[in-house]
């Protein structure tokens, strides 16, 4: 596969609920950074960008990124999937890779596996995530889209909802794309017991606390550390365990057509209907 693979991570420090979460500190690093060099633990060749907006406040998302060796790009502050197709359209990608900063625990080996299963099925996808269904910890996601596809969405997709969460169009509209889904090979199914994102003071303090115990022992700690440490350490699990399911769709629902919608999956591919 010598396709050009571009991940892209949306950072900003506007969040109305948390700002400037992703540059909180943790082991004396910017927690964005922590994220980025997980990412960089993938086994897969594919180029990191942190994609941020033109806003002079997110200037700082700028300089911590440079300093640390990450390249940035920068576009609107509010159409997220016209900040993914500039960058996309800059890097001259041919599969697009969308990480929100606000999962500074990712798995890297979760993000190998849906790269795995995107491309054992070559040419058979527009569009692949680890979300629809999701069964992971909330906090390691993964959507992934081919340039073509991401730019017909970019030309077709008026609600504000598709432009600033850059991917409804896809999973809203399956007609128009083919759609896979890798889960969770386990059967598990931890999407809304277990939260490892951050957007609350409480996020922080829970991903502080995994950290200050895995990270000495292994910088590139895995889900199953995480998944053993908060069975050996419940208290840990406790302190965000009020927010776990709490996601930006619900604010949406509404407007969703597939969201909730109870699906079947067999050998892990998922493909909506109406």
């Amino acid at each position: 596969m010598n396709s050009k693979l571009l991940i892209l991570v949306q950072a900003r420090t506007g969040s109305s609920r948390f700002p400037n979460k992703v540059l909180k500190p943790v082991l004396d690093k910017p927690i964005l950074i922590h994220q980025l060099e997980r990412i960089q633990g993938i086994q897969r060749k594919a180029e990191i960008v942190v994609i941020t907006s033109l806003e002079p406040e997110d200037d700082a998302i700028v300089e911590i990124s440079k300093k640390y060796g990450f390249p940035v790009f920068r576009g609107s502050l509010i159409d997220l999937l016209d900040r993914h197709y500039q960058a996309a359209k800059d890097y001259e990608a041919d599969w697009i890779v969308k990480i929100p900063s606000d999962c500074p625990l990712i798995d890297p080996q979760i993000i190998d596996e849906v790269f795995d299963y995107c491309f054992l099925h070559e040419g058979e996808f527009d569009f692949v995530s680890n979300l629809h269904p999701a069964s992971y910890p909330d906090g390691n996601d993964v959507e992934m889209m081919t340039f073509s596809a991401l730019e017909k969405a970019w030309k077709e997709a008026k609600r504000p909802l598709e432009r600033e969460h850059t991917t409804p169009y896809f999973w809203e509209n399956p007609s128009l794309f083919r759609i896979g889904n890798w889960g969770w090979e386990s059967g598990l199914k931890y999407d809304m017991s277990h939260r490892f994102t951050l957007d609350y003071p409480e996020d922080l303090e829970f991903i502080e606390a995994v950290y200050h115990h895995l990270y000495p022992i292994n910088s590139l700690f895995n889900l199953n550390d995480i998944l053993a440490l908060l069975q050996e350490r419940p208290y840990i699990y406790d302190i965000n365990s009020v927010y776990a399911g709490v996601n930006w769709y619900r604010n949406h629902l509404p407007e969703l057509r597939t969201i909730g919608v109870e699906q079947t999956n067999t050998d892990h591919e998922y493909r909506k209907t109406n």
